[in-house]
């Protein structure tokens, strides 16, 4: 059996930074356990899998993608999204109606607006379910410890949260992005707490100097590191306009894996509608890197 992919670098307009993904075209053949095997393969933090079916289910539904970890099968995730969709952009233009591609992802349908003759791309997640909120001495000194943080990094006004738009995080606002260089989570300890508590990982993200709304933040997990987070991201957003530290509407500039020498550049948005936090985007940009196929 032989399979077509594509390697791509999301949320950057630059080969070799941001976020890279590998799309594999999926015959409808391949089982969970060979997904899960060609995602260990490519050792990247995320692989998809895109799986065509009838013209008139895909108009219903959207394009059948499956994520993958290379541990387990995610329902859904921010960088795998854009890069899917930017990928059927380019090898499969049927797909784009009124400049959308609508992805069925186990979550359900994501769409994906793109400008015109550019990958750069905004997915609207899911809105948001708000979860338990860490307000207590001693649920923040735990988070400080297994972050590597202290207390006083915390951001005065919003504590921390877990958050989902599809995946959910434990969000931890900061009062500066400067913190953000010592965060050195514990991720055994980390993992087994935020389980328990219906999260998967924390998110740490802290304002910067800039004149615009502008932040920067860091994931890590699985004993490295996520250039960028696109689920979190639309997490983040709305846990800050929800808390008042964003204005509804207002447009952010999120930095990521400034860190680990792998810039990403988000772009996140959120609004308010009869109080609820809606209308979740993330954008970002997309860059091809290379294309082949896998014999099996």
């Amino acid at each position: 059996m032989e399979l077509e992919y594509h390697i791509v670098d999301v949320f950057t307009d630059r080969a070799l930074t941001g976020n890279p993904l590998a799309v594999v075209f999926n015959p409808g053949s391949l089982t969970t356990d060979m997904m899960l095997s060609i995602a260990r393969e490519f050792n990247l933090s995320e692989t998809t899998f895109i799986e065509r079916r009838s013209p008139a289910l895909e108009s219903a539904e959207g394009i059948r993608v499956r994520i993958f970890t290379t541990q387990e099968e995610l329902n859904f995730a921010g960088h795998p999204t854009l890069g899917t969709a930017s990928v059927l952009k380019l090898t499969a233009p049927e797909t784009l109606r009124n400049g959308v591609i609508t992805l069925a992802e186990n979550v359900g349908p994501i769409p994906v607006q793109f400008a015109a003759d550019s990958l750069f791309g905004e997915m609207t997640q899911r809105d948001p379910d708000f979860g338990h909120e860490f307000t207590t001495p001693e649920e923040q000194q735990t988070i400080a410890q297994l972050t590597g943080l202290s207390v006083s990094d915390f951001h005065p006004a919003l504590a921390p949260r877990i958050v989902s738009t599809g995946t959910a995080f434990a969000i931890v606002p900061l009062r500066s992005a400067s913190a953000l260089a010592r965060v050195r989570v514990d991720h055994n300890a980390a993992l087994q707490w935020l389980r328990e508590r219906g999260a998967r990982w924390f998110y740490l993200l802290g304002p910067t100097a800039e004149a615009e709304p502008a932040w920067r933040a860091r994931m890590q997990f699985y004993g490295g590191e996520d250039p960028a987070t696109g689920s979190a991201a639309g997490c983040a957003i709305s846990h800050l306009v929800n808390g008042a530290l964003v204005a509804p509407g207002e447009r952010v500039h999120l930095q990521q894996g400034v860190e680990i020498n792998r810039p990403s550049e988000i772009f996140l948005h959120a609004i308010k509608l009869n109080g609820n936090v809606s209308q979740v985007r993330v954008a970002g940009s997309t860059t091809p890197v290379a294309k082949g196929r896998l014999f099996l």
